[in-house]
């Protein structure tokens, strides 16, 4: 397990040794260290697996080199007799496991002895290699899939530059409106928690944390819900403008409520809701940045409605709304082969530490 250097030992001038603190300092299979620390307390040596074992439990990483570990992860180093591959799918595995165990009220935490008292199998070395090499080929077949996704939703960005060119970076020939003349701009709100028959009905009810992640909204409104707070009909745009996630955009898929962090866009009939929508998400690392000011970064509905974005015709507007469709079929293809990818990988994990593989 790690161990948190003293306070004054950090900086981010590249002295010493890269610290990982957390699974917040975890990239892409390896680690980003955004800080460093000139005390040598407890290291990893490259090829070490470091694991979180705090608030995100489980998840890890393979160092590529040499990093001062703290409290928030351990480092796992295999012994003669396991292969290191043959670890890592092992530890992917079990993390539901591993996780079940975090204790603690502010923020769950797995210990040394949880991590060791886990029984991992054992083959020969010469079998779990073999196994070891049919997951890497699932796993790096499913990143495959994951990669062509992320192109596939970059698509309707680059469309539109090519089809109106940036609207931040450049006025253009089309000209600007405010959000506020080009549609219904209105902030949300939660109904009242203890008024009863609120929660729990038909209406999808869209958090912060709804947004982007490609999936449901965890919590629906009843109509009596509905009808305490605002709502907008489907295609209109979601921006949460409040909160450590300020800037986040989604699209409501079915009539829905959203809460008091949301400020939504419903477009008149001047806007296509798919031109509309991939506009204003040219825009998110600037609401962020204005939002950004204050401790609490907020920006508000006043200032938020005020955003101008370029209005070319409405008819080259359905044009490139028409090759969003388009695209967006694409995207629920490959979300179902990401789906079954995952399937896939789970059969094989739980096959191959069962010895059925």
């Amino acid at each position: 397990m790690g161990q948190a250097p003293t306070g004054t030992a950090y900086n981010q001038d590249g002295a010493g040794w890269p610290l990982l603190a957390g699974a917040g300092d975890f990239g892409d299979g390896v680690p980003q260290a955004t800080k460093y620390t000139t005390e040598k307390t407890k290291l990893c040596a490259k090829n070490d697996v470091i694991l979180g074992v705090r608030a995100t439990i489980g998840v890890k990483v393979l160092a590529d080199s040499i990093y001062c570990l703290g409290r928030g992860v351990a480092g796992l180093r295999p012994g003669p007799d396991l292969d290191l591959r043959f670890l890592w799918h092992w530890l992917g595995h079990i993390q539901p496991a591993l996780s079940s165990r975090g204790k603690g009220a502010t923020f769950k935490q797995v210990n040394r002895e949880d991590i060791g008292s886990l029984e991992i199998p054992l083959p020969a070395l010469s079998e779990q290699r073999r196994i070891s090499e049919v997951l890497d080929r699932a796993e790096a077949l499913r990143s495959c899939r994951r990669a062509a996704f992320e192109l596939t939703r970059s698509l309707p960005s680059a469309l539109f530059v090519e089809a109106f060119g940036c609207p931040t970076s450049s006025r253009g020939e089309w000209p600007l409106r405010e959000l506020r003349a080009l549609g219904r701009v209105a902030t949300g709100g939660t109904p009242p928690t203890g008024k009863p028959g609120m929660f729990g009905g038909s209406v999808p009810f869209v958090t912060p944390g709804d947004l982007e992640s490609g999936d449901s909204p965890k919590r629906t409104l009843t109509e009596a819900g509905a009808s305490e707070v605002e709502t907008v009909r489907a295609g209109a745009a979601l921006v949460c403008c409040i909160g450590a996630t300020i800037g986040k955009m989604g699209v409501a898929s079915d009539r829905s409520a959203f809460n008091q962090q949301i400020n939504a866009v419903e477009w008149s009939e001047e806007v296509d809701d798919r031109f509309g929508n991939e506009a204003l998400r040219f825009y998110r690392s600037r609401i962020a940045r204005w939002g950004a000011s204050t401790t609490l970064p907020i920006l508000k509905k006043s200032r938020f409605e005020k955003i101008q974005i370029p209005v070319p015709p409405i008819d080259l507007q359905r044009n490139f709304a028409q090759k969003v469709r388009a695209q967006e079929g694409l995207d629920a293809v490959q979300r179902a082969s990401d789906s079954a990818m995952a399937a896939l990988s789970a059969s094989l994990q739980h096959r191959a530490f069962t010895g059925a593989l």
